[in-house]
């Protein structure tokens, strides 16, 4: 089901997987942000809470990382603003600052 969600707001809504905010992690990994704007071991609460007082709608679906299969996780699915680059360093610096980091 979750999978189907995504599909039907592909123009307007991006998926957010942890890893593409997590700062330990390489480019190759997973990282899509640069790392000077990303934050160490996201979790997809935080995301949502991040996601949520930036008013982009999250929904949780419960899939893993295609390139960490192996690693339990979720994914959130946010409407976009501007780009998905964009948007993403929106997501990491709010969560930084809900953990008083910046």
């Amino acid at each position: 089901m979750g999978y189907s969600l995504s599909r039907d707001y592909k123009e307007r809504r991006i998926i957010v997987y942890p890893q593409y905010l997590d700062s330990r992690k390489s480019r190759s990994r997973g990282r899509r942000i640069p790392r000077k704007d990303s934050i160490p071991n996201p979790q997809v609460d935080e995301i949502v809470r991040a996601a949520e007082s930036l008013e982009l709608d999250p929904i949780v679906e419960e899939a893993r990382y295609p390139r960490a299969w192996w690693e339990g996780s979720s994914r959130v699915v946010v409407r976009k603003v501007k780009s998905k680059l964009y948007t993403l360093k929106l997501i990491a610096s709010k969560i930084r600052e809900l953990r008083g980091l910046g």
